[in-house]
């Protein structure tokens, strides 16, 4: 999405939170970084402590969820959005607020088939599987 390593990613979160709460200029990507971060106030004091939370480790199965995966999920989601790539994903988001008014749970119905169809990407030699991403999207409305 926008950086190939952890720390430089955890960055990018950081710095663009610290200028919208300085009131700095944003560029367009750290717009969007930031329009993600206010939906989700449980994680803006976390960005705040900036390099202490660079190295920590979110261990999902003691109940630790990634914000900055999470965070990334949605901007992922934004972008597939604003693409239509992959093609239907914005037909398949919009029946889905159609039965749901709340966009920001749409997307998280939508990031639940993201997470799947990433890990399931990476578990062997298939590619992503578009197909099989949009059909799980469909399923949830």
């Amino acid at each position: 999405m926008l950086a190939t390593n952890r720390e430089t990613h955890r960055r990018i979160f950081i710095e663009a939170w610290r200028k919208a709460t300085d009131g700095q200029p944003l560029e367009p990507v750290e717009a969007q970084i930031v329009s993600v971060i206010r939906q989700h106030p449980e994680y803006q004091s976390m960005l705040e402590t900036g390099e202490q939370i660079l190295d920590k480790d979110f261990i999902t199965e003691a109940g630790h969820a990634n914000p900055f995966f999470h965070m990334g999920l949605h901007i992922a989601v934004h972008e597939q959005l604003s693409i239509d790539r992959p093609q239907g994903i914005r037909a398949a988001f919009q029946d889905l607020c159609s039965r749901c008014p709340d966009t920001h749970a749409v997307e998280h119905r939508m990031m639940e088939c993201l997470a799947q169809a990433l890990w399931t990407s990476q578990q062997g030699p298939q590619d992503f599987d578009e197909v099989a991403y949009l059909e799980c999207i469909r399923m949830r409305a």
